[in-house]
């Protein structure tokens, strides 16, 4: 009888030994699961600072509009592969000491400046930046947010459907802190959507893209 009792314990024993081994298993599952998480978020974070760092680097010193932007498509192009890059800019007369909120966006006017991607997409992939009216440009560079395609839309972006659903594209701004400068637009095929890390490091260098591009036109005007 006493064998007997001892086996149940033994048995309850070696039981909660289990339960407790697969606990601290699950336990130990999450945690590696959590470190290995936050090292790739850290890498991550590691890269959008390099890219910055690189891109402020390499623009630092360009004085002329056309060769900081020539700079600045090729760096952004470099960050997101197989991408287009547009810059709107807004004519002088509305982007210096306009506030975003007080633009007519059916008066706006605007310079565009386009660097492709070296991959060959289909022609009814491309040319997004030609659905791309006065009235549009104003209402994005007013939003002074990033814009997808489904924002575009909403205000006003009247491309074809067959066209704009094969493309993965986000229009981010390029504003100081007093006046909007226009935005970039990046594009590439919805086979190989733009992703959120992706805009985050560009969302990094705006600013003081908007910044050199503000000094660039405020040099010509002195002159």
């Amino acid at each position: 009888m006493n064998d007997e009792r001892r086996n149940k314990r033994l048995r309850l024993l070696i039981s909660r030994l289990n339960k407790e081994r697969k606990k601290q298993a699950k336990q130990i599952d999450i945690l590696c699961n959590d470190f290995v998480a936050a090292q790739k978020d850290f890498i991550k974070s590691l890269n959008t600072i390099g890219f910055a760092a690189d891109f402020y680097g390499a623009i630092a010193g360009l004085t002329e509009l056309n060769e900081l932007l020539f700079a600045a498509g090729n760096l952004i192009k470099d960050q997101i592969p197989d991408a287009n890059v547009a810059f709107f800019l807004l004519a002088h007369t509305i982007a210096e000491g306009q506030q975003h909120d007080n633009l007519d966006c059916r008066q706006t006017s605007f310079e565009l400046h386009i660097f492709e991607s070296d991959l060959a997409i289909d022609l009814e992939d491309r040319r997004i930046e030609n659905f791309f009216t006065a009235e549009l440009v104003g209402n994005i560079a007013k939003s002074n947010r990033v814009c997808t395609i489904e924002d575009m839309l909403a205000m006003g972006l009247a491309g074809s459907p067959a066209c704009l659903e094969k493309i993965s594209a986000a229009a981010i701004p390029l504003s100081t802190p007093v006046s909007s400068m226009g935005f970039v637009l990046i594009y590439r095929s919805s086979r190989n959507q733009i992703t959120a890390d992706e805009l985050k490091a560009i969302t990094q260098i705006t600013p003081g893209l908007a910044r050199s591009i503000a000094s660039c036109r405020a040099l010509v005007s002195s002159i």
